[in-house]
């Protein structure tokens, strides 16, 4: 697995030799930042990823955070409660020389604690087929993580239910693979 574009282009990050970590595919993940770099979301009132703060829920590896400070976000926070994939992640962060633009906090998404700041673009990939995506948007609200008009990417199997939490718009949907990708934008 490798940053697909950025001031780190080409790195490799340490991936899991355990299937408990589903890491994001690269062609999804490049993907991903095509559509929040091509100005289509931002016509939908989403933030430019440059200069944005950033939440990598479910990081796992960090490849998504780690992709979103090699393309110009402002400051990283990854939350992950499983201990080897914080190992991975931390490994990962200093292997780019990204520790002064990040956080890395091991705690459970769906109980985190509250913010210290409002992030401008929320990444939810949680594990597939265990319906924690619609939680997961809800309980970051609560505790103070959205920005106003905060962007969220949620990750999930192509063939798992999701309803828009209240509050939310869904902006754009994608399917990639067995990947579904849902934008969705925090309503003032």
């Amino acid at each position: 697995m490798r940053i697909v574009a950025g001031r780190h282009r080409g790195r490799s990050l340490k991936t899991p030799a355990d299937l408990a970590v589903r890491p994001t595919a690269d062609r999804t993940r490049e993907a991903l930042f095509n559509i929040l770099t091509s100005g289509k979301l931002s016509e939908e009132g989403a933030k430019r990823l440059p200069g944005a703060r950033v939440l990598d829920a479910f990081a796992g590896t960090g490849a998504l955070g780690l992709e979103a400070l090699s393309r110009g976000a402002e400051q990283v926070t990854f939350m992950e409660n499983y201990a080897p994939a914080i190992e991975i992640c931390r490994a990962n962060i200093a292997a780019l020389g990204e520790e002064e633009n990040s956080e890395l906090l091991a705690c459970d998404v769906l109980h985190p604690r509250p913010a210290p700041a409002p992030c401008d673009l929320i990444f939810l990939d949680p594990p597939y087929n265990q319906g924690f995506a619609e939680k997961a948007v809800e309980t970051l609200r609560a505790a103070g993580w959205m920005a106003p008009e905060a962007l969220v990417s949620v990750e999930m199997m192509k063939t798992e239910a999701f309803e828009t939490p209240p509050g939310f718009s869904e902006i754009d949907a994608r399917t990639y693979g067995k990947a579904r990708l849902i934008f969705l934008r925090l309503e003032s």
